[in-house]
């Protein structure tokens, strides 16, 4: 004989059951959308720059599993990414020390025995913290901006707006003696003719250089030289 007390905990029991039920299946759910959506998702521990965790999408569009990634630590990054690039990975680990709220780029990245790259668009941002407060791991986004075929005319519009601003915010870190400098220095002035023409010293302008150098963040002239004309001084 079942008494009052029977039922309720077998109702408790079946109420519990399908609570769980409802629960894997949108785990299940919420798991196919993460391996399904076109964003290559992933993260990593920022102390050492290993991948914990991936989706499918990234997997396959880079053609290494899981363990392999792990197994890898940094130069994971370092076989996927283009030399010019990949130093941007070291970059966004030193961000998030720093404590960065978010890391944005793009990058040149190929797949597991292929030679040609694709460009990538990423975003990352903090997912996870340790006991005293600093980041631990990062989640990133990557969308490939070589599939944006349906839109090229806007791709290029909004590209060109992304170096506008980037070059507006170049410029704002000069002073208006810097630009001076600068612009008789993509001419081909020497320190000593830039001095001249604008009534500085020799010693002025080598310092006003080495600030440019450090805010545009150069190491040399020609490199200065490069910046400068995409910023806009001809």
């Amino acid at each position: 004989m079942h008494t009052g007390s029977d039922l309720g905990q077998n109702l408790s029991l079946t109420a519990l059951q399908k609570e769980i039920e409802q629960l894997k299946d949108r785990h299940q759910w919420l798991e196919s959308i993460v391996n399904s959506v076109p964003a290559m998702l992933y993260c990593y521990d920022n102390n050492n720059k290993t991948i914990t965790w991936c989706n499918h999408y990234l997997a396959a569009a880079f053609g290494y599993i899981p363990s392999e990634m792990t197994g890898l630590g940094m130069d994971f990054f370092r076989h996927i990414m283009h030399p010019d690039d990949f130093k941007m990975a070291s970059v966004a680990q030193q961000s998030f020390i720093d404590n960065k709220s978010h890391f944005g780029g793009v990058a040149r990245i190929r797949k597991k025995g292929e030679t040609e790259y694709r460009w990538l668009l990423g975003m990352e941002v903090p997912f996870t913290w340790d006991s005293h407060g600093k980041v631990k791991e990062i989640i990133c986004a990557f969308l490939d901006l070589t599939n944006a075929i349906d839109t090229n005319a806007q791709l290029t519009v909004a590209l060109n707006e992304i170096l506008r601003r980037q070059n507006e915010n170049l410029l704002n870190k000069l002073t208006p003696r810097e630009k001076d400098v600068l612009g008789l220095a993509v001419q081909g002035l020497n320190n000593k003719e830039i001095a001249n023409s604008l009534n500085l010293s020799r010693y002025t302008v080598e310092t006003h250089r080495k600030n440019i150098r450090l805010k545009l963040k150069v190491r040399n002239t020609t490199e200065l030289v490069a910046i400068a004309r995409k910023i806009g001084f001809q």
